[in-house]
């Protein structure tokens, strides 16, 4: 696998034969050129913004001085890719209007636009003689050294880094490999600097938390996008059911039907009645299944409605408040319908309780929701209750459950799952 930043590649044995010794010379020397740029930009823009303000002519240079850290952090964004292939995400908004107002406006407001000031003053007055020195010794430097033979047969002489003289052969050819010795050293020393630098510049540039602020906001799109999926693949299956599977056993129980009229007593007729019987099983549980998918109050009338026909079909006597300002969105409906009979069957199954009590409403963009029953208690989630996947199911709509049952009762479940009226 090719290595993706300098740190990488120095961890490799064959680094000082490889380009990314001039790779880290490239980008040590190319910041010591932009450096330099930056360095008399701002001193100029702010020098002219200064003397002119009073006039009100240098309001705009001040600001440019102030926004001037923007490219330079495009720049150095890009010129990453020479030590650091990882992509350095731009940690700016899209501003919500077009224009310079607004373009301008947002700017101003962003923190990662004052962290590129800071940086651009950083970059100006300290990193790029850092650049420079670093490129001119430990490239430069040795570079010259391994020259030191070119020198001498070119000049007759030559002056090793300004200190040694050296006038013959023998002292040119042990100058010159020590030079590749200091080559191979510096092409090290080179990656370090770079490396380092490159770590500070996406530090305060490209920081990680801006990445994870994207994934983030990524994952909360694909959780949506696979929740309305799911309630597209459910429309679908329930449809299917009904349209299909149904009507086809429907047809299937009126012709054993018939059949069974038809035939004279004995064990043919025994035979159909058994199979007609059958069907008929088949038609009540596929209709109930049909009624788990997605129930057709609830897709009808909402769920208030859903829950009134759930609190009727329960086990245990039940009884309902819940107040809605209309319908909710069909995810946060059918989420919340399933926990309430999830947990109205846990109560007739498990807690012994001799009443139960669903209320709740919409409030401050929130759905309530409130469980609660005269059992024994002691409920707890991981044993059987199914509150795992009921917490699961919520969560997906960024929503919370959580649950009080102490030894002896009562027991209180409670849901809360953002959401706005439908329109």
């Amino acid at each position: 696998m090719q290595p993706r930043n300098v740190w990488q590649a120095m961890s490799r044995p064959g680094y000082p034969l490889s380009a990314w010794p001039w790779r880290s010379a490239a980008y040590l020397f190319t910041g010591a050129l932009v450096g330099v740029v930056v360095l008399v930009g701002l001193v100029l823009s702010a020098v002219v913004g200064g003397v002119l303000v009073l006039a009100l002519v240098g309001l705009p240079l001040l600001l440019g001085t102030v926004l001037a850290g923007v490219p330079v952090a495009a720049l150095e964004r890009y010129r990453l890719r020479l030590v650091d292939a990882e992509p350095a995400p731009d940690p700016h908004e899209t501003p919500r209007e077009t224009g310079l107002r607004a373009w301008l406006s947002t700017r101003l407001r962003e923190r990662a636009t004052w962290r590129e000031l800071g940086h651009a003053l950083l970059f100006a007055g300290l990193l790029w003689p850092v650049d420079a020195l670093a490129f001119a010794v430990f490239l430069l430097g040795p570079l010259s050294v391994v020259a030191t033979p070119l020198l001498l047969a070119v000049l007759g002489e030559a002056k090793v880094l300004k200190v040694w003289l050296v006038t013959t052969w023998p002292a040119a050819v042990g100058c010159a490999l020590l030079g590749l010795v200091l080559l191979a050293v510096g092409a090290w020393l080179l990656g370090v600097v770079a490396g380092a630098r490159a770590g500070l510049t996406r530090l305060l540039l490209a920081p990680r938390e801006a990445d994870l602020d994207a994934r983030v906001v990524e994952l909360a799109r694909s959780r949506v996008r696979l929740v309305d999926a799911f309630e597209a693949e459910r429309r679908r299956i329930e449809r299917d059911l009904h349209d299909g599977a149904q009507q086809r056993l429907v047809a299937l129980t009126m012709t054993l039907g018939l059949a069974r009229l038809d035939a004279p007593p004995g064990p043919l007729a025994d035979q159909l009645a058994k199979a007609h019987q059958e069907a008929g099983t088949a038609l009540a549980e596929l209709r109930e299944l049909i009624h788990g998918i997605h129930p057709k109050v609830l897709a009808d009338f909402g769920l208030e409605a859903a829950v009134a026909d759930a609190a009727d079909r329960s086990a245990v006597p039940v009884d309902v408040d819940l107040e809605l300002p209309g319908r909710l969105s069909p995810a946060v409906e059918a989420a919340a319908y399933f926990v309430v009979c999830e947990a109205l069957a846990n109560v007739g199954r498990h807690s012994g309780a001799s009443r139960a009590e669903v209320s709740g409403g919409h409030r401050d963009g929130r759905l309530l929701l409130r469980i609660r029953d005269d059992g024994r208690g002691g409920a707890r989630a991981g044993d059987g209750s199914g509150l795992t996947g009921l917490a699961d199911r919520v969560s997906v709509l960024d929503g919370r459950l959580s649950l009080s049952s102490p030894p002896g009762g009562p027991t209180l479940l409670r849901v809360e799952i953002p959401c706005d009226p439908a329109s």
